[in-house]
């Protein structure tokens, strides 16, 4: 168990929390959600001992074991792959060193023979002699082939670190896990046993992620933080959503009987009892939400952005675009090759690649950014289209504008100040803020600015690369359902599982032997074992 006790954090005149109690217990799973800023990963931080609180304190049930997902991408860069994944398991990766370091010494004395006896039942008692295959195991389940198992972590690509120090964290079986973005980087295969592996887990876990499909499969619980406190809600976070969304409904409906509030919030609550049987976590979350108290669902403070892309300004006719053999070649790498596919009216096309450069060259070669490619693609004539790209730099660097004067340059016509105030408002830039220089905004603020700028092109087709990159959970969820609402056509990329599974109802998976183009949602594209065996056959024939 972990308990926290009247714990406050504060960095001068802020406050991140203030008089935080509350208690983690064995068996759950717990996703720390906030806006940005927050304290997510600060709060894990207190937890982990890395940084000290104001006041207050955290306790542990003597004897339990913590593991937590590092973020520093060098720190094992010397060591072996096999041997940082070890390293998890602190005391015993310290006890197979002093082990083997007696055992070298040429002058062994019985003193040493005595110890290294102690350390032999102590390494055996940790299942230590089967730690370098548990390692292996760990592994190869997060896709690190056993090839690189004996490499120096330095001279793995980003993507396969992330998933070396997520094993380091998993290893041993910890009491408590700690997790900060663990899906960072991680292809649907490596996920989806992630996910298997949390779910089954009789540990005390807590991760903050962006992946709401991740968080609805995993979590038990929710630590919502907000407004300097942390409230813990049974459910996953679908449910923590949308009963926050109904409570606040409610508030606004004064009138409304209070009979009438219990019994939609029962048959809320009863809707999603039954649906937890779906889950991987079927029995503890369908338990947990029986014993869940009506007061217990309050009105989130939480802002959403108004992401509506619906003002068209002109309607899209049939001709909406045709691809033919197009292809693209980065330094001898092909990235894609021979795609032939017509787009027609309303789609909504998820691309798809295991090479995210593959995906980007796509957009950019609809857009005229690249030139260089084979093949051709020809957008119908009505067509007025819009992308965010999946770097936007382009739009900020070097410009020293407010934000009124930034949006004004990509409005049509001339519009006034309080025009432009209307359309940063719906992003959340309020009062003084819209003054802020184009330079000093974070990514998020960035990604907001783009869809403002997105909205006022009054487009009839969009184009998306990866646009959850640098939002909140309200800013991802906001553009999910201006996504689904939008009347016109769209081409998107998204790691977001939750967004591509209700946004899209066409996937085409681009490959360096040819294309996959399927009529069907996500989840049931990745679970076709006839798309399983396409996808093979095309990415083995290059």
């Amino acid at each position: 168990m972990i308990t926290v006790s009247n714990l406050s954090l504060r960095y001068g005149k802020r406050t991140l929390f203030e008089d935080v109690n509350l208690k983690f217990t064995q068996g759950n799973c717990y996703g720390i959600i906030g806006a940005n800023g927050a304290g997510k990963s600060t709060f894990l931080k207190i937890l982990s001992g890395d940084i000290d609180p104001t006041s207050g304190s955290v306790s542990f049930t003597p004897g339990e074991r913590m593991a937590v997902l590092s973020q520093n991408h060098y720190a094992f860069d010397e060591f072996t792959v096999l041997e940082t994944v070890m390293m998890g398991h602190k005391e015993m990766y310290a006890i197979m060193k002093e082990k083997d370091a007696i055992y070298l010494k040429e002058d062994f004395s019985d003193a040493d023979g005595e110890r290294a006896g102690e350390l032999e039942n102590l390494f055996a008692e940790m299942d230590g002699w089967n730690a370098e295959s548990n390692a292996a195991t760990l592994l190869s389940n997060l896709g690190i082939k056993e090839e690189f198992h004996y490499q120096l972590v330095k001279d793995l690509d980003n993507t396969q670190k992330v998933r070396v120090l997520l094993a380091q964290a998993l290893f041993g079986k910890p009491d408590i896990l700690l997790l900060d973005e663990p899906t960072n980087d991680l292809d649907i295969h490596t996920i989806s046993w992630l996910e298997d592996f949390l779910a089954s887990y009789e540990a005390i876990v807590l991760v903050v992620s962006h992946d709401r499909h991740f968080l609805d499969t995993v979590c038990t619980h929710v630590v919502d933080i907000d407004f300097g406190k942390m409230t813990i809600y049974t459910g996953n976070y679908t449910f923590w959503y949308e009963s926050s969304q109904l409570a606040l409904k409610q508030r606004a409906e004064q009138n409304k009987k209070a009979e009438d509030k219990v019994k939609e919030l029962q048959e809320f609550i009863r809707r999603f009892s039954a649906n937890a049987s779906k889950s991987k976590q079927a029995t503890s979350r369908k338990k947990a939400l029986d014993k869940i108290n009506l007061d217990e669902i309050q009105p989130s403070n939480r802002k959403y952005p108004g992401i509506i892309f619906n003002n068209l300004g002109r309607e899209a006719g049939d001709q909406i675009l045709t691809v033919e053999n197009l292809g693209k070649t980065l330094n001898g790498e092909v990235l894609f090759n021979n795609i032939t596919f017509t787009v027609n009216k309303g789609d909504k096309i998820s691309i798809l690649s295991q090479n995210s450069l593959a995906t980007t060259a796509f957009y950019n070669i609809l857009t005229g950014r690249d030139k260089d490619f084979t093949g051709t693609f020809k957008w119908g004539v009505t067509i007025n289209a819009a992308d965010i790209p999946n770097d936007s730099s382009e739009y900020f660097d070097g410009k020293n504008d407010n934000l009124i004067d930034w949006l004004r340059e990509y409005s049509p016509g001339e519009k006034d100040d309080q025009f432009i105030r209307g359309f940063l408002g719906r992003m959340l830039f309020s009062g003084e803020e819209v003054m802020k220089k184009c330079s000093v905004l974070s990514g998020g603020e960035k990604m907001r600015c783009m869809f403002s700028r997105m909205m006022l092109q009054q487009a009839n087709l969009l184009m998306f690369d990866e646009p959850t990159n640098h939002l909140d959970l309200e800013s991802i969820t906001a553009l999910n359902n201006g996504m689904k609402d939008f009347r016109g056509t769209i081409l998107f990329t998204s790691r977001d599982h939750e967004l591509v599974e209700t946004v899209a109802n066409r996937i085409v998976e681009l490959t360096p032997g040819g294309y996959i183009d399927k009529l069907m949602t996500y989840d049931e594209y990745i679970n076709s074992a006839v798309v399983q065996k396409q996808q093979e056959d095309l990415y083995a024939a290059v």
